[in-house]
């Protein structure tokens, strides 16, 4: 008798750490919370295999067909040859995999969203994907007793609810909200939580992620793209003035007569450079460019980058960089880009100066900006220990581009009227 080796290829989640923790955590509970686009279902189906491959009755579960096809279409991919090969037996229409020597090992995706749908099946091994659609009484009362019985494992993976729509289907939308927060303090080591965000996952395209990001609210992205799910007070925005629905605009051809302002920031890490124009008749400022190049460039080709995007316009100022960085300053102008040091020296006094800006609708920024776009979502004040708002920058070296508009646009006061020559005009006050 001849033995045939069939090989069964899994995802390599290698390249994302994250994930992979959470494929390879042994705990009997694991809830992951992912942005859109995360792997999540994909890391599940890796699980799943692996788990009905070593004898395992697994059972997948999520609120529509088209979240288990997504599904469906993966472990199929991975089990085709052995099925193919008559080791296990698929069954299309019923969507399982089975072992015919052992009934038990069984792996099948379903359809669940409330009580009665949850009803008529098991598995030692079961997932609950986008619980966050679900009714969470599918879990508490039928799904989580069976599995007691089997002394089973589960795995609850989610993205947080839009507060726009989104919610599970039954009395208490928040459920797995909650669960998740529960998950994180436990102490008995039963249960294991887990974080990502989308561009955590390396293998979905950065483009199409600004895609989605271009139109966001900011309370969107928290949720859908860095799969944040506490209630961030407003208060907590630093930003929280900038008016999206006004403010973020489709880029449009700049006249070559509008002067051009340039905000840096330095760091042989990140770099970032970010470019404004402004009308001359309204004193308005257009964020129309940003520069984040990444590592591997020397101040000599960041000048020759910068020259040749404000290659035939009219550059006024260039602004950036700490107190302590005049060295790095003056490394730009010997090469022909001078870059003065910003008037305000004190970042929350800065902050306010543009803040007061925004407020009165006074920066545009063009919808392509998609790093701009979301570090203005996500500039947050910390908090203390009793919750309490703090006057330090949350996670403050992670925003580059903000340090470069802050060091620009805080030399200029908010446009006022002024009453000249008996006529009301608008005058936007610079300091130099």
């Amino acid at each position: 008798m001849t033995t045939r080796e069939v090989t069964v290829t899994l995802r390599n989640f290698e390249e994302h750490p994250k994930a992979l923790a959470f494929i390879r955590s042994k705990a009997k509970r694991k809830i992951a919370r992912a942005g859109r686009r995360g792997a999540k279902t994909v890391a599940v189906a890796t699980m799943d295999v692996e788990d009905f491959l070593a004898g395992h009755r697994v059972l997948y579960t999520a609120p529509t067909k088209e979240q288990t096809d997504s599904y469906w279409r993966e472990v199929t991919l991975a089990l085709g040859d052995v099925c193919n090969e008559g080791i296990f037996r698929k069954n299309e229409t019923e969507r399982f995999i089975e072992n015919p020597k052992n009934p038990l090992n069984r792996l099948k995706a379903k359809t669940v969203w409330d009580v009665d749908s949850a009803r008529g099946d098991y598995g030692d091994k079961l997932t609950l994907d986008e619980a966050q659609l679900m009714d969470g009484r599918a879990w508490y009362e039928v799904l989580q007793p069976v599995l007691i019985d089997h002394d089973g494992d589960a795995r609850i993976i989610y993205t947080p609810p839009s507060l726009s729509g989104g919610f599970g289907r039954g009395s208490d939308p928040l459920w797995v909200t909650k669960l998740a927060k529960e998950a994180q303090v436990d102490i008995t080591g039963e249960w294991e939580f887990f974080h990502w965000t989308s561009r955590d996952n390396p293998f979905v395209s950065g483009v199409a992620i600004d895609r989605m990001v271009t139109g966001m609210s900011r309370e969107s992205y928290r949720r859908e793209i860095e799969a944040e799910d506490d209630d961030i007070s407003p208060n907590r925005l630093i930003y929280r003035a900038f008016n999206e629905q006004t403010c973020k605009i489709n880029p449009f051809p700049l006249p070559e007569t509008w002067p051009c302002y340039v905000g840096h920031d330095f760091g042989s890490a990140n770099p970032a450079a970010l470019f404004f124009a402004q009308d001359p008749a309204t004193g308005y400022f257009y964020a129309y460019h940003e520069y984040f190049p990444g590592v591997g460039y020397s101040t000599y080709q960041h000048v020759q980058a910068f020259k040749e995007l404000t290659k035939g316009v009219n550059v006024l100022k260039r602004a950036g960089g700490s107190h302590q960085e005049d060295e790095i300053r003056q490394g730009y102008s010997a090469q022909g880009w001078h870059i003065q040091e910003p008037k305000i020296r004190d970042v929350n006094a800065a902050i306010d100066r543009v803040r007061a800006m925004m407020e009165k609708n006074q920066i545009f920024v063009f919808n392509n900006l998609h790093r701009l776009l979301e570090q203005l979502m996500t500039y947050l004040w910390k908090v203390d220990a009793d919750g309490r708002i703090t006057d330090e920058i949350y996670n403050k070296s992670a925003f580059h581009l903000l340090d470069c508009m802050r060091g620009i646009l805080s030399d200029f006061t908010p446009e006022r009227a002024a009453t000249i020559g008996g006529r009301r005009v608008s005058v936007s006050m610079a300091q130099f």
